[in-house]
């Protein structure tokens, strides 16, 4: 299906676009555990999809897209507090809050479509 395809690079584009916007982002004691923890949330919802992908069952798919989600609600957090104290590139961060809202509903519409 077309927007699987769309979706999965989506999610690509989107853990690396935290990633990039990471690096604007200086490292102290307040930043290097959210940052790890929002990279391994962030990456994590895309492989998650992507693995749901493949799986034998619809429950088995359901279940790894619930996965995503969960992992998509907890990068819109880290990137909304991110956001509220000024870190890093302001653009880039108030697009990834958006973006990361925006995934949040498009994989939430497929959970309760399965």
């Amino acid at each position: 299906m077309e927007y699987k395809r769309d979706l999965k690079e989506r999610l690509l584009q989107f853990a690396i676009d935290v990633i990039l916007y990471l690096r604007t982002v200086k490292n102290n004691i307040e930043t290097m555990d959210m940052k790890r923890q929002l990279i391994r949330a962030s990456t994590s919802s895309g492989a998650n999809y992507e693995e749901g992908q493949g799986a034998p069952t619809k429950p088995d798919v359901k279940t790894k897209i619930g996965i995503s989600l969960k992992e998509m609600r907890e990068t819109n957090y880290f990137l909304r507090v991110f956001n509220k104290l000024n870190l890093g590139h302001a653009s880039k961060s108030e697009y990834l809050v958006n973006e990361s809202a925006e995934l949040k509903k498009i994989l939430a519409s497929i959970i309760n479509k399965l």
